[in-house]
């Protein structure tokens, strides 16, 4: 065995063993940490493929930033949703260099570079309105490792806004499409593509609408195949399963 191959084995068993090391760091707090107030699911990401998310509606300013604080210490990619402005301002406080998305209420603090997807998801919006959940989606949907496109502004009213961007919205892989008012976008686009479609009615609209309850029912109600639908303002909810479905 000439020097060259030997130096080339040593490097071999000696990140071999870094690897080993690297593994029983991360199985050392197992199954969870306890902060008291919270349960931090140290294992989410082994079994299901993404870390654990924090969802900021509800916590105090303190209890989001203990967690972020734990997590960006294990090194973890940390998003949080439906956070504050306060919340924030908390995390960027110990953690500075966080992305604070204010229109979609995110945070987020990337520790690990991860390969983006080639296939992309196709994030498609009735209305300017709509845009605090696009941005959840988009966020979310970023942090887990998905190229995305935004098509917004496109809604009934003005369908051939919609079909300016056909194209782009056909060679996706997975389309979100949200909308509030009646909610009819997502029928629309069912009829014009041959892809899945995650539809996400948002709390935007007058009276009738309810609150989103009545682009929910025509979301649900509709006669295009291949539509599936989240809750009420969900866009964290559509871009997980969106994530999920482009990674296939």
């Amino acid at each position: 065995m000439d020097a060259k191959t030997l130096e080339k084995l040593l490097s071999d068993v000696k990140n071999d063993v870094v690897q080993v090391d690297d593994a029983v760091k991360q199985l050392e707090k197992l199954p969870f940490s306890d902060l008291g107030f919270a349960k931090i699911d140290n294992h989410r990401e082994i079994r299901v493929g993404y870390p654990e998310v924090i969802y900021g509606e509800g916590k105090t300013v303190e209890q989001v930033q203990k967690i972020v604080e734990h997590m960006n210490d294990n090194k973890d990619n940390v998003l949080v949703t439906r956070c504050s402005e306060e919340m924030a301002k908390g995390v960027l406080e110990i953690c500075p260099d966080a992305h604070y998305n204010p229109l979609g209420r995110t945070v987020s603090i990337r520790n690990v570079e991860q390969e983006i997807t080639e296939d992309y998801i196709a994030i498609v919006a009735a209305g300017t309105s709509d845009l605090p959940v696009v941005e959840e989606a988009y966020e979310t949907a970023t942090m887990l490792g998905n190229k995305v496109v935004k098509v917004t502004d496109v809604g009934v009213a003005g369908i051939h806004r919609l079909f300016a961007n056909i194209d782009v919205i056909r060679d996706a892989k997975v389309i979100i499409v949200i909308a509030g008012m009646e909610g009819a976008l997502a029928s629309v686009v069912g009829g014009l593509v041959k892809k899945p479609i995650i539809a996400v009615p948002t709390s935007i609209g007058y009276g009738a609408n309810f609150g989103g309850l009545a682009a929910l029912l025509s979301m649900l109600n509709t006669c295009a195949s291949g539509v599936s639908v989240v809750n009420i303002d969900n866009g964290f909810g559509a871009a997980y399963n969106a994530s999920m479905i482009n990674k296939l």
